[in-house]
């Protein structure tokens, strides 16, 4: 018989399933900075669907939406979890796993009790008519972010997923190195193949910000593996180095220009002055390259801060790609750029089944490395998001150890 609870690091026999569980939960009523906000509860192990797994989570990704969600901006995530028809009154963070499957639905055929997987943070409705008519599930009604848009998350003992978010563990990694990458990877997997005819190519230019970030490491990875040039945008020398090593050819330190934010109007003297800076940031990136080459694309994230120069640099045809707004949302577009040089400005988000196993694919075979750059207990949870929020976590991904026992192990104890 299962207990009804067992402890962090204590892993039940596979297929025993207790009733309750602790998670790192955030309530409406405590909405604030992460390490406040993000706590340890006790609560009911979730049922499962016919086409839904329950995954006994050993490890989970560290990822930006848990700081938002911590925060409540810029939604409140509880509210949206009715849409789902789940509760309201908490949300458990987290959208990268790693870990062992504990039980699995009725229609489940795909995945079984005892799979080593990691999962990926897609979530949609199988009955959506777009997913039915063969559409891109990422662009249907239903998608939805698990572990943000959703209310069952990784940062607990057990995870609610669909049973296609399974995906499988590479034996030759820890579960810290393999619950980091997924979200971060498969993200940068749809952001650089995911819109034809603007995909990376041998030979491509493309700008990377935040180079030595979770995304970052591994975009540069992937640009690199598909022959492309891959340029980073950091903070520091160190920092450039590490992208470097990565396969980047090279890397401009955004910390010897000072033009960012959005610009003065167009039609101001104080234009003049930013234009300059954009100007230099340019040819910075010729620089780094060897050549005046401007990037066919550009790997965007930061957004408010950094979308007018992205715009300025991209090059003709070229494509500005963007997954997120962590310096903010207003971003400013200067449409002279964008139109007479026929750019284009693209949203991605997530990414669909496909996208996560091609990435996932990349991991199992050694292609591409998970970048771990620092691993927390399950009780610094809070505390690894507040250090993310706060841009103080080191180069690469990061994880944090939810019932695994310890750091170093590949498989069950």
């Amino acid at each position: 018989m299962a207990k009804d609870l067992y402890a962090i690091g204590e892993v039940p026999p596979i297929g025993d399933v207790p009733a309750t569980m602790h998670a790192q939960l955030v309530r409406p009523d405590r909405f604030g900075e992460p390490e406040e906000a993000i706590r340890d509860e006790v609560i009911d192990v979730p049922e499962i669907g016919p086409s839904e797994a329950l995954v006994m989570v050993m490890a989970a990704g560290v990822n930006f939406n848990n700081v938002w969600a911590a925060r409540g901006v810029p939604i409140d995530v509880t509210k949206t979890q009715a849409r789902w028809g789940e509760p309201t009154d908490f949300h458990i963070v987290g959208s990268d796993a790693s870990g062992v499957v504990y039980a699995v639905g009725t229609d489940v055929t795909d995945v079984k009790v005892g799979d080593r997987v990691v999962v990926h943070a897609g979530q949609w409705d199988r009955d959506d008519p777009k997913v039915l008519a063969g559409g891109d599930p990422g662009l249907a009604d239903s998608f939805r972010v698990w572990g943000y848009d959703t209310c069952w998350g990784s940062f607990s003992q057990f995870c609610k997923v669909q049973a296609h978010q399974c995906l499988p563990k590479a034996d030759f990694l820890t579960w810290e190195e393999a619950a980091a990458p997924t979200l971060t990877g498969a993200t940068a997997y749809r952001m650089l193949f995911g819109w034809p005819p603007n995909t990376v190519q041998p030979g491509d230019l493309v700008l990377v910000w935040g180079g030595a970030g979770g995304l970052g490491s591994l975009a540069i990875q992937l640009v690199t593996h598909a022959g492309g040039r891959a340029v980073a945008v950091v903070s520091s020398e160190e920092k450039g180095e590490y992208c470097v090593s990565l396969g980047a050819v090279g890397y401009v330190n955004r910390s010897r220009f000072s033009h960012w934010g959005v610009p003065p109007g167009w039609d101001t003297p104080e234009w003049r002055d930013w234009f300059a800076g954009a100007k230099e940031f340019g040819k910075a990136i010729w620089e780094a390259v060897g050549e005046k080459q401007s990037p066919k694309i550009v790997f965007e994230h930061p957004g408010q801060d950094t979308i007018p120069t992205s715009n300025f640099v991209c090059d003709r045809g070229g494509m500005i790609v963007i997954c997120a707004g962590t310096s903010g949302y207003d971003t400013m577009i200067d449409v002279r750029y964008l139109w007479y040089l026929q750019k284009r400005y693209q949203g991605s988000h997530l990414f669909n089944d496909d996208q996560a196993a091609a990435f996932n694919r990349l991991v199992t075979e050694g292609v591409v490395s998970t970048t771990l750059g620092a691993v927390f207990r399950y009780e610094q949870s809070g505390l690894a998001h507040q250090l993310m929020g706060s841009g103080a976590l080191p180069e690469g991904n990061v994880s944090v150890v939810i019932n695994s026992p310890g750091e170093g192990l590949k498989d069950l104890p």
